[in-house]
């Protein structure tokens, strides 16, 4: 154990104790938003981000170790295990390190060379192996010819006779090659030197098509320096038929080095031995470390993807709410029509239509005046278009139907991916049973626009939609991970245990789906919940999931006014004492007057003296001081508010040079596409994003973040804006 919280704090650079304590509290089954808000005093304050590293981590070491126990154990049973082999095992740092020591003694389907040894050729490979006799070869092969010992039903199976001493010597090389092939120090070493030195190289397979690919059609880059996103879109034209992928190595080098180990003078075996190493390398070591060298760029890579797609599913999700609004969902289309659905401050469905003021239909006039009317009848604040299919059309439809209105209408272009998934989910039946299904779209995109979060959290975390070949990578490794981000998100904020959905609670610390199920039922049957501690009467919800979850649901208008906070169970008595010796009590949050005083008050607090007077953490305490100065605060409104327009623009009104406030849309490895309120996003490419160098566009930005952009190219026959952020 000492061993894995060594490993693990050297890698996350941080103190073993911390991930000592971490890992006990994993083990109690604590969970990460749990250890992340509430036992900072034990992890010395690590992030939702470290933990989840830590917790990843944490269970690949220990199934390293548990297939270490398992390797040597059968190694053991074979009666070939020795102290050599006991202590590679003991210093591999990987998986496929193991794997590569454990494969002389796996269990081997039917090669040439278990065949030459069931033929008895293995004292003849050792004596070529050794190079120390002088008798010619073939002469001691002689000893190993079996054909007139054998019956002859024997003779007509092939894998039992050695007819010539050629053949016996050609038996012996085989068992060599393979011998070879499964050095474990061999492969390490041929494995860095691949890594050091060894080409990525593409070719086209169907070099007069064009494709997406055509940058790929003859191309190569070094190993050492390829990055993620190329490595996966290589994969992907492989995959479709476009490229040809081949690694090439330094060949002369690699030989060079097995030959030295192997061969020691010059005898009579020399040439047959170079031979052998030549054929156990093309034969049998290239296709594998090929296979191995592809399969882990590919992990790295998806494991980098899997981040950045995570990092911008967060942004998305705790993108800043508009809250008190009546919203028109604008789902665009073409030929089936736009879908529109009008939804009042509370989410609650007002009216729905379907209008074709889009191709091929263009009946502009007929859908101005549905929604004028509708705009007036329902008091509509805002209009979200989603920014899928038709998008651009609807937008420049709704800024000419605007300057009709009297009302002060403004219009946002939303995020629609998986707005189709969730229509057409048991959720969205369940919600909206007797509505269409192109309906729910609109009213999903509406409800989005006034809590990303609440609505987001109803889709499938992989349709969400915004990073790198997501279809692409390991698609369980995709689901924790995105999992894990909306876990992290939902309590973050917090979520109102009176109004939230099964679907938000579920992914509250320490709820699971049956209970989410279960809070809702008991709130139906008796009403709202007073106070956090009532949650103790919901089935199937006990002390375990109780202390896990409390501190995440808030009750705004219960019993106790510190259950519109953060502020956990277990810290209600210090919490009133703090605010005893300051001279307040807990009605007093519920009283602005009186809340605007006691924020000054927590501002002059000692911490370190007050900690110590409380007998509390100087972490738990910074955290119950910045939850009573702002009660029921939603900390996404300290996010970038989406871009209110009224007005739409056209790739012709684009000029080189013009100046133009954007939303970052989508963040990748090389660059973020910003939405200008043209049809395309332009692309913001790494190299024009600072003067200073980069390594990593999310140092930078984050989705739903509002810049300004400067217009340097814009390619009107491929539809392309190129921007620069050194505006």
């Amino acid at each position: 154990m000492d061993k894995i919280i060594n490993t693990i704090a050297e890698e996350l650079n941080i103190k073993p104790k911390q991930v000592e304590a971490t890992i006990n509290l994993i083990d109690e089954g604590n969970t990460i938003p749990f250890i992340a808000r509430y036992r900072k005093e034990v992890t010395g304050g690590l992030s939702d981000e470290i933990l989840r590293d830590l917790g990843e981590r944490l269970n690949y070491l220990r199934n390293l170790e548990q297939r270490k126990e398992e390797v040597v154990k059968s190694i053991d049973e074979q009666g070939k295990l020795t102290d050599e082999i006991l202590q590679a095992i003991a210093i591999s740092k990987t998986l496929a390190e193991v794997e590569d020591i454990y494969r002389p003694y796996k269990q081997k389907k039917k090669t040439r060379a278990t065949t030459a040894k069931a033929k008895g050729l293995e004292p003849l490979a050792n004596i070529i192996i050794e190079q120390q006799e002088t008798k010619p070869i073939l002469e001691i092969a002689k000893e190993y010819v079996n054909i007139d010992n054998l019956s002859e039903e024997d003779k007509k199976n092939k894998d039992k006779v050695v007819a010539t001493p050629e053949d016996a010597v050609q038996g012996a090389l085989d068992i060599i090659a393979e011998d070879i092939s499964d050095n474990s120090k061999y492969r390490k070493q041929i494995k860095r030197i691949c890594y050091r030195e060894a080409t990525i190289q593409t070719k086209a397979s169907k070099p007069e098509e064009k494709s997406n690919y055509e940058m790929y059609y003859d191309y190569q880059e070094a190993i050492k320096y390829i990055p993620s996103h190329r490595i996966l879109a290589i994969n992907r034209g492989e995959k479709e038929d476009f490229l040809k992928v081949k690694i090439e190595k330094p060949e002369e080098k690699i030989l060079q080095y097995i030959e030295r180990d192997i061969i020691k003078d010059e005898t009579q075996f020399t040439e047959m031995l170079k031979e052998t190493i030549l054929d156990s390398f093309k034969r049998l070591i290239e296709p594998s470390i090929d296979r191995e060298i592809r399969s882990d760029l590919t992990e790295k890579a998806e494991d980098k993807a899997i981040k950045v797609f995570g990092k911008n599913s967060k942004q998305l999700l705790l993108g800043a709410p508009i809250k008190g609004k009546t919203v028109m969902g604008f789902d665009p289309a073409y030929r089936t029509g736009c879908k529109i659905a009008v939804i009042d401050e509370t989410g609650k469905l007002l009216d729905y239509t379907t209008v074709y003021p889009t191709e091929p239909q263009n009946d502009v006039e007929n859908a101005k005046k549905e929604l004028l009317k509708l705009i007036e009848k329902d008091k509509i604040d805002m209009i979200a278009i989603g920014n899928g299919t038709a998008s651009r059309e609807s937008e420049m439809f709704v800024a000419d139907m605007i300057k009709e209105t009297s009302r002060d209408v403004h219009y946002v272009i939303v995020s629609e991916a998986g707005a189709s998934v969730y229509s057409a989910s048991k959720l969205a039946t369940e919600e909206y049973p007797d509505i269409n299904v192109s309906i729910r779209g609109a009213i999903s995109i509406a409800r989005r626009l006034q809590d990303p979060l609440a609505e987001l959290v109803k889709i499938d975390p992989k349709a969400i939609g915004v990073g790198q070949y997501q279809h692409d990578v390991n698609q369980k490794k995709l689901a924790e991970s995105l999992t894990g981000v909306v876990e992290d998100s939902v309590n973050k904020v917090g979520v109102d245990v009176n109004t939230a959905t099964p679907s938000l609670l579920s992914y509250v610390s320490g709820i699971n789906k049956t209970i989410a199920k279960n809070i809702v039922k008991y709130r139906d049957e008796n009403g709202k919940l007073k106070n956090r501690k009532e949650l103790l009467k919901v089935p199937k919800l006990g002390k375990v999931a109780f202390e896990q979850c409390a501190g995440f649901l808030r009750i705004l208008d219960g019993d106790n006014p510190l259950e519109i906070t953060a502020v956990h169970p277990e810290s209600y008595e210090v919490t009133e004492k703090l605010l005893s010796n300051l001279g307040f009590d807990k009605n007093d949050l519920r009283d602005k007057e009186k809340l605007e005083n006691l924020r000054t008050k927590l501002k002059s607090v000692n911490v370190p003296q007050m900690a110590q007077e409380l007998e509390i953490g100087e972490m738990t305490l910074t955290d119950i001081i910045d939850e009573l100065s702002k009660p029921g605060r939603d900390p996404r409104e300290d996010m970038p508010k989406p871009i209110l327009r009224s007005d739409v623009l056209k790739l012709d009104d684009l000029k080189e040079g013009m100046v133009l406030t954007g939303t970052v849309r989508n963040v990748i490895d090389f660059g973020a596409f910003v939405d200008i309120g043209v049809k395309h996003d332009g692309l913001v490419h790494i190299s024009e994003m600072s003067d200073k160098y980069i390594k990593n566009p999310s140092d930078i930005v984050s989705v739903g973040d509002i810049v300004k952009v400067k217009v340097i190219n814009i390619d009107k026959d491929r539809q392309k804006v190129a921007l620069s952020m050194k505006v």
